[in-house]
């Protein structure tokens, strides 16, 4: 792990050495931005770096703290779990966090804990966490990742720091893809799939089922027109199998669309995502008036938000194809 070797989020890295060096460490921090875009390794990457016994402003990556970290085996760096899908209990929180808070470091100068998934803490565990995060040991640092700041009370957000990832320049991302060994047109793809998300990105050339909601999507919208009461069902089922990736497929949506709304302004095939499609997306930008494609990426984004907001999933993506069968 090394600051140097995360791809963007200059701002954040260079509040995390500043912090450091100044001898400024907060004891809560918030890291905002959507999934895969880069949490995790700047929260662990920090970490490293506060307890490396260097005591640089990037970790060492060859002291004893720095192997127990890279192994995942360090005592005073704690990632919260949680056995519920959709959930962090107040049992958790206490057990993990509460309960362990005021042991002191056992090799360390502080004790770190990160809680991925930060907006699946309930009400009672964000007030119990809160005690903490108000009156905390001089050792601890509590780092919270969320993909939806706004399900954080605002009485825990008021007393972190808050920090947002940001998307990632095109041009470093596409070094980094090419890096990996794709070729010119699967970086291309990746990059615009993924709108300055790298971890997206990476997830989409690595991933398997990324290249099955690929064709689902592709399935769907290609014959979303003429479907009938019994098809429409049949492409419920269908995006039913990839519940736990719906904001991925959404946004694969919302890209067709897109896709769609670019033929019908340029003509220009080059700068679709779906080039496969041009034949099919060419009758649909025929077929639609630029208020009808924008009305459409709306229901999608409408559909987005309703599901974080924990709306029923069903009824939710009913409604979003019979808007999208609409021309």
């Amino acid at each position: 792990m090394d600051f140097k070797d995360i791809v963007g989020h200059e701002e954040i890295i260079k509040h995390f050495k500043s912090s450091i060096e100044q001898n400024k460490v907060a004891h809560a921090y918030i890291i905002n931005g959507e999934a895969d875009s880069g949490k995790k390794m700047l929260a662990r990457t920090f970490a490293a770096t506060l307890q490396c016994e260097g005591n640089g402003i990037s970790p060492c990556n060859a002291c004893k703290s720095c192997n127990k970290v890279a192994t995942g085996n360090h005592p005073d760096i704690i990632t919260v779990t949680h056995e519920k899908e959709g959930l962090i209990s107040v049992d958790e929180i206490r057990t993990q966090l509460i309960d362990d808070v005021y042991t002191k470091p056992y090799e360390s100068k502080y004790k770190i804990y990160i809680i991925p998934d930060a907006e699946l803490l309930n009400i009672q565990a964000q007030n119990a966490i809160l005690k903490t995060i108000e009156e905390p040991p001089a050792y601890a640092v509590i780092m919270l990742l969320t993909s939806n700041i706004n399900k954080l009370l605002e009485t825990v957000r008021s007393r972190c720091i808050i920090l947002n990832t940001k998307p990632i320049r095109e041009r470093d991302m596409l070094t980094y893809l090419k890096g990996m060994g794709l070729n010119e047109d699967k970086a291309y793809f990746c990059l615009d799939f993924a709108q300055g998300n790298l971890g997206k990105a990476i997830k989409l050339a690595n991933n398997e089922e990324y290249t099955r909601i690929i064709d689902s999507v592709v399935s769907v919208l290609k014959k979303i027109h003429e479907m009938d009461v019994d098809d429409l069902s049949t492409a419920l089922k269908t995006i039913q199998d990839f519940k736990l990736s719906i904001n991925d497929y959404l946004d694969l949506m919302i890209m067709w669309y897109r896709d769609v709304l670019m033929l019908k302004v340029t003509g220009n095939i080059d700068k679709l995502l779906f080039k496969s499609e041009y034949t099919t997306m060419k009758k649909q930008a025929a077929l639609m008036s630029y208020e009808c494609i924008d009305h459409k990426i709306d229901a999608i984004q409408v559909a987005e938000q309703r599901l974080m907001a924990n709306a029923n999933f069903d009824i939710t993506i009913e409604l979003l194809l019979l808007t999208l069968k609409e021309n």
